[in-house]
């Protein structure tokens, strides 16, 4: 895998330049797409010439000239945006997304699409898992999370409404940053759930995607500048914690573990009533907006929906506005009695999936894991680092407070060094 914040340093030290790293990346992305399929296109040449001609104002913005991956659900003015559907094929959007823009005015390098189900839901698209094919790399988010895991990109953008960029980086083995919800803006991007829909970025580890999120917001979440202090953490299992498989309960509990002899302070936690009631509401949100943000498409287009989706708008057209308040209502509460929670601790520790990449392509995977915090805005990250007995990915999920996206980071690079000092990384 490619490490943005090493790629970074190379450049701004004047070892590398742009136009090279676009190489590197076109290299990989020759040897590999081929299997893989993370994107549903590319710009290579005109990505190339651009890191030639401006190589010295993009060295000297923040994110020094770096490809960036974006995923098929965000408009571009030069690249088309499909959303994933054939019923958008070809279409070629008058502008930018709002984070695109922030992207390319913060020096990133937009080198392609990449590959998202359509609008962003359960039925599969063309990605595989980048290092076990027969196995899904999940969705939405698989494209990006594919190329970053098969060293095609430094960082690629994503998005989640449920699980989707949580989920692909824990099956992908890499870094996963959802943020708390509006730090990335989701203008001009293809809605599924206007209450739901939260941007966020991949790439090889924690301080890779602090170093992107850091650059693209021009916010201080960097994180390999100064030692990290032992976090507090809590030990999360949840009530759907029976879903998940004894590898990934291992796993969870060894990440605790070995936070512990690290020198975090690690308790477990029980939640409340209101979060599992939060866990049901999400449904009842997501499939009533759903049903409205893609009015059009469902009425006029029907036929090319695929079948996961098409069940959840004939789902989402029989909830009443009564039923979608009363959830509404529900995550209200149960936001604030995770703040309350939360009042002593930094962040929770959970699962990132319910085990390792599934063995089928029909599948993206089950979003049990990422519902619930989806819902509640908070910051999320898949830290990676540890396999199952069969060397699949088993990725763990540190959650934090709403708008506390730096002590969330700091914490899962904890967390991440915590493994790997444990197991040779």
């Amino acid at each position: 895998m490619l490490s943005a914040l090493e790629l970074a340093g190379r450049i701004e030290a004047g070892d590398l330049t742009p136009a090279d790293v676009v190489d590197i990346c076109a290299e990989t992305i020759a040897a590999h797409e081929s299997e893989v399929h993370a994107f549903a296109r590319l710009d290579i040449e005109r990505v190339r010439q651009r890191a030639q001609d401006a190589a010295e104002a993009l060295v000297a913005a923040p994110l020094r000239g770096l490809p960036v991956g974006i995923k098929d659900l965000f408009d571009t003015a030069d690249l088309p945006t499909a959303y994933g559907s054939p019923i958008y094929a070809g279409h070629q959007p008058k502008s930018d997304a709002a984070l695109v823009s922030m992207i390319r005015r913060a020096g990133g390098l937009v080198l392609g699409k990449t590959v998202t189900t359509p609008f962003a839901f359960l039925d599969p698209g063309k990605t595989r898992h980048p290092h076990h094919r027969d196995h899904t790399p999940g969705g939405s988010s698989s494209g990006s999370a594919a190329a970053v895991a098969a060293g095609m990109l430094p960082i690629a953008i994503g998005s989640q409404t449920g699980g989707s960029v949580i989920r692909p980086a824990s099956y992908c083995g890499i870094a996963g940053f959802k943020p708390s919800f509006r730090l990335l803006p989701m203008t001009g991007a293809k809605a599924l759930a206007w209450s739901l829909d939260t941007a966020g970025i991949f790439a090889a580890g924690i301080a890779d995607i602090a170093l992107a999120a850091a650059a693209i917001t021009g916010r201080d979440l960097r994180v390999d500048k100064a030692q990290t202090a032992a976090p507090r953490i809590a030990l999360a299992r949840t009530h759907v914690w029976a879903q998940a498989s004894e590898a990934m309960q291992d796993a969870v509990e060894h990440a605790a573990r070995l936070s512990d002899r690290a020198g975090a302070r690690v308790a477990e936690v029980r939640l409340p009533p209101a979060l599992e009631d939060a866990f049901r509401a999400h449904a009842t949100i997501q499939d009533f907006e759903a049903w409205r943000a893609l009015a059009f498409e469902y009425d006029h287009h029907r036929d090319a929906i695929g079948p996961r989706l098409r069940e959840l708008l004939d789902r989402g057209q029989t909830i009443t506005p009564d039923d979608y308040d009363s959830a509404r209502r529900a995550a209200r509460r149960a936001r604030q009695v995770l703040a309350d929670l939360m009042v002593d601790t930094d962040v929770l520790l959970t699962p990132s999936a319910p085990g390792a990449a599934p063995k089928t392509l029909g599948s993206t995977g089950a979003p049990v894991f990422n519902r619930l915090w989806t819902l509640m805005g908070a910051p999320c990250i898949n830290v990676p680092g540890l396999v199952d007995s069969v060397g699949l990915p088993l990725g763990v999920q540190v959650i934090g407070r709403f708008a506390r996206d730096r002590t969330a980071l700091e914490a899962a690079l904890f967390v991440e060094q915590a493994i790997a000092g444990a197991h040779g990384g």
